[in-house]
């Protein structure tokens, strides 16, 4: 008997959430517009964050998407990506935190945002608005966040993809909540 690690490098992103699982791209645009076509006068967030955790032989990485009705609930799903080796470098993790992030970010960045606000520009005079984030779960206190030698590269990197406001602990909570709290369980093997 061996045990056969199966990591997730997917070439096609799936994502999944409490109720759904196997939602594609596709998908993941269906449940956002239907959930602002349920209220388009409202104000939403759009946030994309990514954290990561460091199992024994595998670093897990998570990246949250969140579509927020501002004190009316919200949408969220995520995606894993494993990575077969133990991450030790906290720069290399935040970058491909961050990456991961830029990288479904950049899935919504022409057409998927497009058509959100083609959805809330009819009442953008009633009160509408849609505000997107990526998330970069590192915080700016040295004493705190050993990752705060790296945030300035961390946003400005988000900043140059020039649709998304790049936003830090303690407002970063699509990584370092909701991401954050998916990334906790190791993956289990495959036995063969």
């Amino acid at each position: 008997m061996t045990i056969t690690k199966r990591f997730s490098m997917p070439t096609e992103m799936i994502f999944q959430n409490v109720t759904e699982s196997k939602l594609s791209m596709d998908d993941v645009h269906q449940r956002i517009q239907r959930f602002i076509g349920q209220d388009p006068r409202s104000c939403y967030h759009f946030a994309i964050g990514t954290d990561s955790q460091v199992h024994r032989g595998h670093t897990k990485f998570v990246t949250g998407l969140i579509i927020r009705r501002l004190g009316k609930g919200a949408w969220a799903c995520y995606r894993q990506v494993v990575v077969p080796r133990e991450l030790t470098s906290v720069k290399e993790k935040l970058a491909l935190e961050t990456s991961l992030s830029e990288e479904v970010a950049c899935h919504f960045a022409d057409d998927g945002v497009k058509r959100m606000e083609e959805l809330l520009l009819p009442y953008v005079y009633q009160g509408a608005s849609l505000e997107l984030f990526i998330d970069i779960d590192a915080g700016t206190q040295p004493i705190v966040n050993k990752t705060s030698l790296y945030v300035q590269e961390m946003v400005d990197r988000v900043s140059a993809m020039g649709v998304y406001a790049p936003r830090v602990k303690p407002d970063s909570y699509a990584a370092s909540a909701y991401a954050n709290r998916h990334t906790k369980r190791p993956v289990r093997w495959a036995i063969s």
